[in-house]
C-alpha cells in the first residue's frame, strides 16, 4: 500500500504538460491571469523574458491578461528594458504608497497583489537565462483543470553557473543543505516537493491574499508551509518545467539567504527565532574579520487585511 505522501506525489505531480495554450485559454472560463516578474537590477535578462511572454498576452483568447514587472529599487535600466519589451512596469514605491517600503523579494511579491487583478497569479523570477515561455502554461494547467489545487510549484533540473563555468547540476544548494533537512524535521508532509524554494509558481489570488508573506527569500517556503497548514497538502501541486538556468550566488550570499529562510521556517513551525545576527568571516591580510548581517524577519499581513489595496489596482 502506498503511503499518503506517495499517493499525493502520484496525484499532484505533472511530469509533462497535457494541454496546449489554446486549450488552457479556453479552460480559463472567465478567470483572469496575471504574470508577475519581481526585478532588482536585472537589465541583462528581464527583456528577453518579457519578450518571450508577450505572445501569451495577444490574440482573441489570450492565456495571460496582465504581464507586470514590479521593480524592487533597481539602479540599472531594468525598468526601461522591461517596458520596451512589452511589460507594464511599476516600482515597489508606487504600489501601496501609504505603506513604508521594506527591502527584499517577499515585499515586492506581496505588493504585486495590489498592482494586479488576475484571479490566478504566476510568479517568474527575472534573472533566468535561456527562458522558456512554456513555464507559464505548465504552471497554470493544474489550477485551471484540477479541482482543489490552489498552489502550483515548478520543479526542474538546476545547472550550477558561476561566472563562465557551468556544471550540469549542483544548483539549489540552499534547498539541499538547509531546507530539505529542515522539512524532514519540521514538516515531513512537504518532503515530496522537488523545489520548495523555486521562484516559478502559480496560485489563486484568493489563497495568496489570505496568507502572510515572509520577508526576503523566506517568501517561497513561507507560502508553501502556510498553504499546507491552512488548506492541506492536496491544495498543492507541482509541475516539471525541464531546466532552469539563472545567476547562481556565492556561498556567503547563500548563507545570508539561508538565515532568512530558516527564520521563516522556524516561525511557521511555532518554534520561534531568537533574532540573532548572522556572523560570517572574511580574511583581510593575515586576519579574520567578522561581518554581521541583520536580516528582515517581519512578515507582511495577508493582503486582504490591507484596506488601501483595493484602491491601488
Amino acid at each position: 500500500m502506498r503511503s499518503e505522501q506517495e499517493d499525493w506525489f502520484a496525484r499532484r505531480t505533472w511530469h509533462r504538460t497535457r494541454l496546449d495554450v489554446e486549450a488552457l485559454a479556453g479552460a480559463k472560463r472567465g478567470r483572469r491571469v496575471s504574470v508577475v516578474l519581481p526585478a532588482l537590477d536585472e537589465e541583462a535578462t528581464v527583456g528577453a523574458i518579457v519578450a518571450a511572454l508577450v505572445p501569451l498576452t495577444v490574440g482573441p483568447t489570450p492565456l495571460v491578461d496582465e504581464l507586470v514587472v514590479v521593480d524592487s529599487g533597481s539602479t540599472d535600466d531594468t525598468c526601461a528594458v522591461a517596458s520596451a519589451a512589452g511589460a507594464h512596469v511599476v516600482t515597489r514605491g508606487e504600489v501601496l504608497p501609504g505603506v513604508e517600503v521594506r527591502p527584499g523579494k517577499g515585499e515586492v511579491l506581496w505588493r504585486s497583489l495590489a498592482a494586479t487583478s488576475g484571479d490566478l497569479v504566476v510568479f517568474i523570477d527575472s534573472d533566468l537565462v535561456e527562458f522558456d515561455a512554456g513555464f507559464v502554461p505548465a504552471l497554470l494547467e493544474p489550477l485551471l483543470v484540477e479541482p482543489g489545487v490552489e498552489l502550483v510549484k515548478g520543479f526542474y533540473r538546476r545547472p550550477l553557473r558561476l561566472g563562465a563555468a557551468e556544471a550540469d547540476s549542483g544548483g539549489g544548494r540552499v534547498t539541499e543543505l538547509t531546507v530539505r533537512p529542515l522539512i524532514a524535521a519540521l514538516r515531513p508532509g512537504l518532503a515530496g516537493i522537488v523545489q520548495p524554494l523555486g521562484g516559478e509558481y502559480a496560485a489563486t489570488r484568493e489563497l495568496l491574499e489570505s496568507l502572510p508573506f515572509a520577508p526576503g527569500y523566506g517568501v517561497e517556503i513561507g507560502l508553501l508551509m502556510d498553504t499546507e497548514r491552512v488548506r492541506g497538502l492536496d491544495a498543492v501541486a507541482q509541475v516539471n518545467l525541464g531546466v532552469r538556468k539563472h545567476r547562481n550566488r556565492t556561498v556567503p550570499e547563500l548563507g545570508v539567504m539561508s538565515r532568512q529562510i530558516v527564520s521563516a521556517m522556524l516561525e511557521r513551525a511555532e518554534i520561534g527565532d531568537a533574532g540573532g545576527t548572522l556572523v560570517q568571516f572574511r580574511q583581510v591580510a593575515q586576519e579574520w574579520v567578522p561581518v554581521d548581517h541583520d536580516v528582515e524577519r517581519r512578515d507582511r499581513p495577508p493582503m486582504r487585511a490591507v484596506a488601501c489595496a483595493v484602491d491601488t489596482r
